[in-house]
């Protein structure tokens, strides 16, 4: 903060840090408690994104909408070259 100090200011400060966190955990407890329970973590989604976010960049050159998504199903393993009629 700045150099005065005001006495008994710095309990107040600490409080409203704690009562802060307080109401964050109090607002996302039942995600909390979920991921806990159920053992989720929310990196993969995470690290799915970062790579969509890099294949975009990359991308900068694509005018065509359908193109830039072809080419983050086929960076993300999820692109079926064949045809929707034909069968593997």
């Amino acid at each position: 903060m700045g150099a005065v100090v005001v006495p008994g200011m710095r309990c107040q400060l600490d409080l409203d840090l704690v009562k802060a966190a307080a109401n964050t955990i109090n607002k996302h407890l039942w995600g909390i408690l979920s991921a806990i329970i159920l053992n989720v973590s929310s990196l993969p989604a995470k690290g799915i994104n970062s790579r969509v976010k890099a294949i975009k960049v990359r991308s900068r050159g694509l005018r065509n909408k359908q193109r830039i998504a072809n080419a983050t199903c086929l960076h993300l393993r999820d692109f079926d070259q064949y045809p929707k009629g034909l069968r593997r």
